[in-house]
């Protein structure tokens, strides 16, 4: 068994294991910085994976080190890490021949030691922060930051309330959409139920009562001239465009659109809007974010949300946009 020695220069990748591409990406940039790597991929724990956690009160430091022991055959501690690079945190994975009420013990355990091991990693550098990205996952903050830092959000309603809706529809002058303040998918295939941002008739809100049972998101539909993915990452803002007009589906959302229709094209952003949208990542304490705009007919910008974890694959495969190196950057920076 490999053990690699304790020198505080690793940084550790947490991901999953159907990640690869930008996974690859960042930790070759770090490779041509001199800087060492690992990943772990969180749902190879705990069937594939071993923790242990010591705390000792007769110790300097009162806590570890923690120990991770993957199944790749290497010991990492935690005083090594520099930084922590969280691109993906994943649900644990278990033998379905468990019992259900067993399992889901098994799941909530393991996902609070790994909660445990992590806050052992204080002293390091995350790209980002586990609480900053919890409460920047909470739509209704992101809007209301956005509002905040001078960017123009659509008109919102968030609500379980049929009656609600039918009068937000009468005000948006039935140009409105529907979404979800949270994805149903936890896996890189395909989700057993998704919702895409879809357009809402008249008739959808007759008989809303399933709302009683599961709020949504309603907006005012926003017209595109262009769909903005911009990879935010400290400070530096790497932006992909999709011309909506080339797709009547991809009008209310792009992942809809025919993928000859989505081709990506570098663009840029206003100095006023980069500046707006830099002091809306700094007030949310994000260092990286994926954040989706639209561009109007009329030039205007119109902020939709931001994904902590979203991602920037497409733009820098597609683009060439060097948001590798820049997350690498951020890792290693001070």
């Amino acid at each position: 068994m490999a053990i690699i020695q304790p020198v505080n220069d690793l940084v550790l990748i947490l991901t999953h294991t159907a990640d690869h591409y930008t996974v690859d990406r960042v930790a070759a940039a770090l490779a041509t910085r001199g800087v060492r790597s690992f990943r772990f991929d969180t749902d190879s724990f705990p069937l594939e994976a071993r923790a242990s956690i010591h705390i000792d009160s007769s110790r300097p430091d009162s806590s570890g080190p923690a120990e991770l022991l993957t199944h790749k055959g290497v010991t990492i501690r935690s005083d090594e890490v520099r930084a922590v690079w969280a691109r993906k945190l994943w649900a644990p994975s278990f033998d379905q021949a468990l019992d259900p009420e067993f399992r889901a013990m098994c799941s909530a355990e393991s996902a609070a030691m790994l909660q445990g091991f992590f806050a052992g990693l204080n002293h390091a550098r995350w790209v980002n922060d586990p609480a900053s990205d919890y409460k920047a996952e909470i739509k209704m903050r992101q809007l209301r930051t956005a509002i905040e830092a001078g960017l123009r959000v659509p008109k919102t309603l968030n609500t379980n309330d049929p009656e609600q809706a039918r009068v937000f529809y009468r005000e948006v002058g039935g140009a409105m959409v529907a979404k979800l303040l949270k994805p149903l998918s936890t896996s890189m295939g395909a989700a057993p139920v998704f919702m895409y941002t879809s357009e809402v008739a008249e008739e959808d809100l007759a008989d809303a009562e399933m709302l009683r049972h599961s709020p949504m998101v309603f907006q005012e539909r926003i017209d595109k001239a262009s769909e903005l993915r911009i990879a935010y990452v400290a400070g530096s803002l790497f932006v992909g465009a999709i011309d909506a007009a080339r797709s009547a589906r991809g009008q209310v959302d792009w992942r809809l659109a025919d993928p000859s229709e989505c081709v990506w094209q570098e663009q840029e952003v206003p100095d006023d809007i980069a500046s707006r949208l830099r002091d809306f990542m700094a007030r949310l304490g994000l260092i990286y974010g994926a954040i989706d705009m639209i561009r109007t007919p009329e030039g205007e910008y119109v902020f939709l949300e931001v994904n902590p974890a979203g991602e920037w694959g497409m733009l820098e495969k597609n683009l060439g946009l060097p948001i590798s190196e820049a997350i690498a950057e951020a890792l290693v920076s001070k």
